[in-house]
């Protein structure tokens, strides 16, 4: 069985390196590290001097401009440079906890089990409003979602993140892969369809990436437009499921949770945050009634809306 590694890479840092060796290392071998990089420059800029070719003989580097970037079409990409039976899906800030992240990601990959994704863990830096959400968005018990889910996990039994998830390769084919052109939620779509197909999706809680963002207000607005957009964008996937509950399950937790650490005065912070997040998933869902030039200050991936 060989295991393929396909990570979006944009202005790379020297964490990329760890992130690298970390792979290197783990218990199961990684056949190919696939990096689909915007902006050659970039890229050229960080591994000046540093021998990358040689301390990475398994790592392949395909470059494309930033207008060429697409969340589904660029990972979509990097699975044709592909040849494993199944393949890994990262982001470039994803750590690896351990060198046991790809073992217990893909140990259920078999039989109906289409896909699997990793839990999320907070870093040292994250705040306690990301813990929060971390929290609830990945928690420590792992399980096995399917059509039969629907009813009870509404929209969470299509949750599914390209942060750190594994697919096998045979289902991916037959499902017709990740979709060419979108703006966010790839993972989602294509979960989506994986589901409605009759199979069923993975969380592996013991397969952990470190991976947060101290997001402001704003971004977080961006953010959730272009989530919103991709709910608007994608009525197959998303007009019979409703989200709004799930961020209330989120507040009722975020309440729980500070209050057992005796730290409600940070609720209020939390319920702005939340007001932000809200608000630019209804503009998002809402975004053919906007004019372009909102659109275009709302979004956080304008060459989407260029292209």
């Amino acid at each position: 069985m060989k295991i393929d590694v396909i990570i979006p890479v944009y202005k790379p840092g020297r964490e990329l390196f760890a992130q690298l060796d970390a792979l290197e290392a783990q218990t199961l071998p990684v056949n190919r590290i696939i990096l689909m990089n915007t902006e050659k420059k970039y890229f050229d800029d960080l591994v000046q001097g540093t021998e990358f070719a040689p301390r990475y003989p398994n790592a392949e580097v395909y470059h494309l401009s930033k207008r060429e970037f697409d969340h589904g079409g660029t990972r979509r990409r990097g699975v044709e440079h592909s040849d494993g039976d199944i393949f890994v899906c990262m982001t470039q800030d994803a750590m690896p906890v351990d060198k046991y992240l790809l073992e217990k990601l893909t140990e259920r990959l078999s039989g109906d089990v289409g896909a699997a994704y990793a839990r999320q863990l907070p870093g040292e830096g994250s705040s306690e409003l990301e813990r929060i959400s971390r929290r609830f968005n990945y928690p420590g018990k792992s399980c096995l979602k399917s059509a039969a889910d629907m009813d009870t996990l509404g929209i969470k039994t299509f949750f599914c993140s390209n942060v750190c998830a594994a697919y096998r390769r045979d289902v991916y084919e037959e499902l017709g892969g990740f979709i060419p052109h979108t703006i966010f939620n790839e993972d989602m779509i294509y979960a989506a369809g994986l589901i409605r197909a009759g199979g069923k999706i993975a969380y592996e809680a013991q397969a952990q990436v470190v991976h947060a963002h101290n997001f402001t207000n704003m971004q977080q607005l961006r953010r959730n437009f272009d989530l919103g957009v991709s709910h608007a964008a994608h009525p197959e996937v998303f007009a019979d499921t409703r989200s709004e509950s799930e961020g209330k399950r989120l507040v009722f937790s975020a309440w729980g949770y500070l209050k057992e650490k005796k730290r409600l005065y940070k609720f209020p912070g939390f319920c702005v945050q939340c007001c932000f997040k809200y608000t630019g998933f209804l503009l998002g869902k809402h975004y053919a009634s906007l004019p372009r030039r909102w659109v275009l200050g709302l979004t956080s991936n304008r060459e989407y809306w260029i292209r």
